[in-house]
């Protein structure tokens, strides 16, 4: 691992408890070899080395950045409506199919080695420090007086995630559709905030609200990375999170080059010391600071939900779960009087 890791955790994990949806940042602006990264929230500190290690190379030589971060579905509408871009690194591939939808993202984007993934993690339960509630399970979660913390679907990826792995465990354990919707009004009855995105959800329990945060576990790392007094736990069934990245069809030629870089082994060992789950073999892990252990920072849940094995993948979850009018967990939380 390159000292660029521990420098950009000094440099960005200073501000991870100041609340912000969005942020930007460049420098050379108009140089030909600019290019413009636009990704969700929890991106913003891993890619500061991902893209030094990138610079560092033939195809990064002379390569400047402009970067957008804030929630995937807010970032992926903006894009949409005009926010420059060469590269996009969002949370979930609805967010990416939107851009496809628009014309921007070639339908061809996921015919690479990792079928479009740039980053992978796990949904995780972050507690407070010594699990005072003993909160390991999902069935923890909807216990009288246990307040819980996730974000919005409407606007943030990691929710859509969070909401779809506390589905997919009732599934999981042999219950029915209706059981789970059972469930989920149990835990939306339960879920006292809902932020616009990851980062906001784990600024809002960091500061002191809530018994547990739904979160990707390396956001739970970089945290723990940045002096946040937690735990973090993985349950026992959890849902793969798969992250994609892809480059606009009018974007700068070194885009390519750094879409491909982003998935090789440096760049993996880059996001793994943030993390991140690599999403190749043949990466060098690093002793991954904040992880529970972390000389082996990533075990293998007992079960592994996914969404193309487990909800018929996302082009099917997306509406049946999320669609603004019809989708079971939005019409769900406008029951609960949580929209």
């Amino acid at each position: 691992m390159k000292t660029g890791f521990k420098a950009a955790v000094a440099a960005s994990l200073t501000s991870l408890l100041a609340l912000s949806a969005c942020s930007a940042s460049g420098d050379d602006e108009g140089s030909a070899d600019q290019l413009s990264v636009v990704g969700f929230s929890i991106l913003e500190a891993a890619n500061k080395p991902v893209f030094e290690d990138f610079q560092a190379t033939d195809a990064g030589k002379d390569v400047t950045f402009q970067t957008s971060y804030g929630a995937s579905g807010d970032q992926s509408r903006a894009v949409e409506g005009g926010l420059d871009a060469d590269l996009v690194h969002f949370s979930l591939e609805p967010d990416m199919t939107r851009l496809v939808d628009a014309g921007l993202v070639d339908e061809g984007w996921k015919d690479t080695p990792t079928k479009g993934i740039a980053t992978s993690s796990v949904v995780a339960f972050v507690v407070r420090p010594g699990n005072p509630k003993n909160i390991q399970t999902w069935d923890d979660l909807v216990q009288p007086g246990v307040e819980i913390i996730t974000p919005n679907p409407a606007s943030s990826g990691s929710a859509k995630w969070n909401m779809l792995a506390a589905w997919g465990h009732v599934i999981a354990n042999g219950g029915t559709e209706a059981d789970a919707e059972e469930y989920m009004t149990k835990f939306l009855k339960n879920t006292i905030a809902l932020p616009g995105s990851a980062r906001e959800a784990t600024t809002a329990f960091t500061e002191g609200n809530g018994d547990v945060l739904l979160s990707y576990e390396n956001e739970a790392i970089l945290a723990r990375q940045g002096g946040a007094d937690v735990d973090y736990l993985v349950p026992d069934q959890t849902l793969l999170i798969e992250n994609p990245a892809a480059v606009l069809m009018d974007s700068a030629a070194k885009a390519k080059d750094l879409l491909d870089f982003l998935t090789t082994p440096e760049a993996q060992a880059e996001y793994a010391g943030f993390g991140f789950r690599p999403v190749v073999d043949g990466v060098d892990l690093p002793e991954v600071e904040g992880a529970n252990d972390p000389a082996d920072p990533f075990p293998a849940p007992e079960t592994l939900l996914t969404i193309d094995q487990d909800f018929d993948g996302w082009s099917t979850a997306n509406s049946k779960f999320f669609d603004e009018n019809d989708g079971i967990i939005t019409q769900l939380q406008a029951e609960a009087g949580k929209s």
